[in-house]
């Protein structure tokens, strides 16, 4: 089963980003990303498309709905 706060701090990590760098970069808090890579919420719609965003990869792949991080 996917997890998306497993593929979030991938994704963070292989930018060599902390959670309070990534945070401040969205516009979220650092708890809010902590609780995000533990399980212990799931983002809001605006947190996802602004994750896409920074990252440059499509909201499908952050969501595990495909494997491929290019934008299409």
């Amino acid at each position: 089963m996917f997890d998306f706060g497993e593929r979030l701090k991938f994704i963070r990590l292989s930018r060599n980003l902390t959670q309070k760098q990534l945070a401040e970069a969205i516009g979220s808090s650092e708890r809010g990303i902590q609780n995000y890579e533990l399980g212990a919420s799931k983002p809001k719609y605006e947190i996802i498309i602004a994750l896409a965003d920074y990252f440059d990869i499509s909201t499908d792949y952050l969501l595990g709905r495909s494997d491929n991080p290019k934008r299409i």
